[in-house]
Formats: structure tokens, C-alpha cells, sequence
């Protein structure tokens, strides 16, 4: 670990203390970027008109709260054992048991990569051409896979100081304060949240989808944190840099979808013809950062895997994740996004389990293959799946987090004894 940039260190050991660069405010920065998106105002149009206004803010707050919180979590463990997000798995999974998880994370990592792109490149073409008449989607596909690349390449320290705190965030707020003054200035808001909702959602449903936004961070957060100085810090940066972004552009996405008649289909159109145009245009050449971290995180999860390092496994997943953009047809993305909370949050419900509570914070040496948090995540991926279906008004997210903490726990004690 001679080298100076921070995409060198190995994922599976601990950042040495002189090197953890990154304060409570590079947290904040990072996770109000990363919590701001074109597919997080989707997300928020998921919920209208099935729910009124007034409801899906309330679950917007709701599943907000509670994501961040678990997010902000596991953020800490990051920077407890200075461990990459699938490297500290192998403490609860042992080193043989955390190796599914970092491949289906390497997996769909990839799929949120190519994601990323269409939206930027549809979104840039969609604007570009409104304004001038001028469309090309290969070469708005080609410049977003590119950049995203390069970023993911630089590492996390040089991203947050050199992108994020010196130009991505202004960027951010200048498009999301504009968003907002538009809405306010052109609608009544009180007439908005005066109407009822058409009921093809619940509120438990809604906060479900709301929940699984945060959640479907929890595989990468550890990959920033664990160059954090303090896990005080990170829990604070994170925390409320990840809430305040969601709990803002979700609402917008919501707003904005009911302006529109309903629905994320018209929300692009609903933006860009309120006077948004520009500030939606900073969005997307901002919305690079969710792919940087996408096509990092995918780096390093498959770096715990071969002996290649994180920089060069970059260069490979951008090129795949491009290709994949150039290739497949934007699609409803909410199946895939609940399908990653039915892995994953039971998952990092045993990470949460065996750090805070079984092992109280104290790094141990990983074992080669630990039953009771693979048995502990089976149960929790069959209790989402079984709530999904037979009581999806519900929400499965949380209990299937819940459970797999319950199970957990109880096996290590009947291990233990």
C-alpha cells in the first residue's frame, strides 16, 4: 500500500488511521449527493396518485428516517474496521460465506450502473433537443460512460474532494433550489395536497419503496466510510446528508408526477416544461456520481474476489456498464429495486447484528464459513418474499430486516451454548 491514491488500499485490510482522510462533512457531502438523483424523483412519482400528496410525503419522511438510520449504521462499520463494504462481511459470513453476496453485488451494481447511464443519456438527449433540435443518444451515452469511469477510477478520497466539494455539490443545489422555486411559484401546493389519492398503494407500501432506496446503498457505503477519521462523523454525514436529499427530491418526484396527471411517465416532460430545463440539465451531468459509485463499489467487491485492483476493475465494469446502456431499452426499474431489498436488507440486518450487538464493535479475524449468518439471511430473504406476496400492503423491507436480526441472534445463542 506504498501508493498515495486511496483506490489502492485492498478491500479486505483495514485503512491504516493517517490515511483516513475523509470528515463529517465529506460524509454529508457525499451522501446528499448520492441521495439526489433522476431515479429518486422516479421513485417519488411511484407514489402519486396511488397515495395523495399529504401520504406520500408522510411515507417519503417516514421510510427517510428509518433508511438513513440503517445506512448510517452500517456506514459506521466501515469505519470501525476500515473494511470495504463485502470485506467486512466476512466477519459475520466468514470469508468463504461472503463471497455470494459480493458476486450478486458486483451483479447488480452493474445493472444500476447501465441504469444510470440511460437516464443521464435520455434525459440530456430528451432536454438537448427540446432546446436546439439536436439528438445523438450514442454520443450522450458514450460521454456519461466515460466520465463515470474516470471518476470511479480516481478513488473516493480524490472524488468527494476534488468533484464533489469543489463543484458537483453547488451544482446539486443550485438544480434542486430551482426545482423547488419553480414548483412553489407555478402550483398551489394547497390544492395538491388537497387531493385524495386512488388508493393503488398503501402507505405501508409506500414507505416499503421509500425504505428501499436508502437500503439499496447498504453494500457500498462501507467502501467511503472506511476512510472516514471518525465513525462518529460518518454516522452524522451520512445520516442526515443522505435524509435531507431523499426526503427533498423524493417529495419533488412526487409533486412534480401529480402536476404532470399521475404517474413517472410525464415527470421528465412535467420538469423540463415548468422552467426546469437547465436546472434538470446540472442534475443529470450530476447524476455521474451515483454511476462513479456504482461502477466503484462493483470494483471493489469483485477485488475481494480475484487479485486485480479496484483501479483497473473499474475500467472493466464502465466499458460493460456502457455497453449495457448502449444495448438495452430503458424499463420500469421498481421489481428490480425491490428484488434488491429482498437480498440485501436482511443481509445487512446480520452485518448490523453480529457488529454492534454479537461482537459490540471489536474487529475479530473472519472465519472461513459462518453458518448462522448464512441460515440467518436465507430466513430473512424468505420472510420478504412470503410478506411480498401475501401481505404486500404491509411492506416487507423492515420486517425481513427484523427477522433476519431475530434469527440471527438466536442461532448464535444456541451456538454459544
Amino acid at each position: 500500500m506504498a501508493q498515495l491514491d486511496d483506490d489502492s488500499y485492498d478491500p479486505l485490510t483495514p485503512v491504516p488511521a493517517e490515511r483516513r482522510a475523509l470528515g463529517g462533512l465529506d460524509a454529508f457531502s457525499l451522501w446528499f449527493s448520492l441521495g439526489i438523483g433522476l431515479l429518486v424523483l422516479q421513485a417519488g412519482a411511484f407514489l402519486v396518485p396511488g397515495l395523495s400528496l399529504a401520504a406520500a410525503l408522510g411515507a417519503i419522511v417516514t421510510g427517510s428516517v428509518l433508511g438513513a438510520l440503517l445506512l448510517a449504521a452500517a456506514g459506521v462499520v466501515g469505519a470501525d474496521t476500515g473494511l470495504s463494504a463485502m470485506g467486512s462481511l466476512r466477519l459475520a459470513l466468514g470469508a468463504r460465506g461472503a463471497a455470494v453476496p459480493a458476486v450478486l453485488n458486483a451483479v447488480q451494481l452493474t445493472g444500476w450502473g447501465a441504469f444510470e447511464i440511460i437516464a443521464m443519456r435520455d434525459s440530456a438527449d430528451a432536454l438537448v433537443k427540446q432546446t436546439f433540435g439536436f439528438s445523438n443518444p450514442l454520443l450522450w451515452t458514450l460521454a456519461f460512460g466515460a466520465l463515470a469511469t474516470g471518476l470511479a477510477v480516481m478513488g473516493p478520497v480524490s472524488f468527494v474532494r476534488r468533484f464533489l466539494r469543489a463543484w458537483g455539490l453547488w451544482l446539486l443545489l443550485a438544480g434542486a433550489g430551482w426545482l423547488t422555486w419553480r414548483l412553489l411559484a407555478e402550483h398551489d401546493l394547497a390544492v395538491l395536497l388537497a387531493k385524495a389519492g386512488t388508493g393503488e398503494i398503501s402507505f405501508g407500501a409506500g414507505v416499503d419503496l421509500v425504505v428501499a432506496m436508502p437500503l439499496s446503498w447498504l453494500p457500498l457505503i462501507a467502501d467511503y466510510t472506511r476512510f472516514g477519521r471518525t465513525p462518529r462523523g460518518m454516522f452524522r454525514g451520512a445520516f442526515f446528508g443522505y435524509l435531507l436529499a431523499n426526503v427533498w427530491f423524493m417529495g419533488l418526484g412526487a409533486a412534480y408526477a401529480l402536476v404532470a396527471g399521475g404517474g413517472e411517465g410525464l415527470l421528465l416532460s412535467a420538469l423540463a416544461t415548468s422552467g426546469g430545463g437547465i436546472a434538470l440539465l446540472l442534475i443529470v451531468i450530476d447524476e455521474t456520481d451515483n454511476t462513479f459509485a456504482d461502477i466503484h463499489s462493483a470494483a471493489v467487491s469483485t477485488a475481494t474476489l480475484v487479485r486485480v485492483g479496484p483501479a483497473r476493475l473499474a475500467v472493466g465494469f464502465g466499458v460493460v456498464c456502457t455497453a449495457i446502456a448502449l444495448l438495452a431499452p430503458m424499463a420500469r426499474y421498481e421489481t428490480f429495486l425491490l428484488l434488491i431489498g429482498s437480498v440485501f436488507a436482511p443481509l445487512f440486518g446480520v452485518l448490523l447484528a453480529d457488529h454492534f450487538i454479537v461482537r459490540r464493535r471489536r474487529v475479530e479475524a473472519a472465519g472461513a464459513l459462518n453458518l448462522s449468518g448464512l441460515l440467518a439471511w436465507a430466513v430473512g430473504i424468505g420472510a420478504y418474499q412470503a410478506l411480498g406476496r401475501l401481505a404486500p400492503d404491509v411492506g416487507a423491507t423492515l420486517p425481513a430486516f427484523a427477522t433476519a436480526v431475530a434469527v440471527y441472534l438466536a442461532l448464535r445463542s444456541v451456538w454459544k451454548r
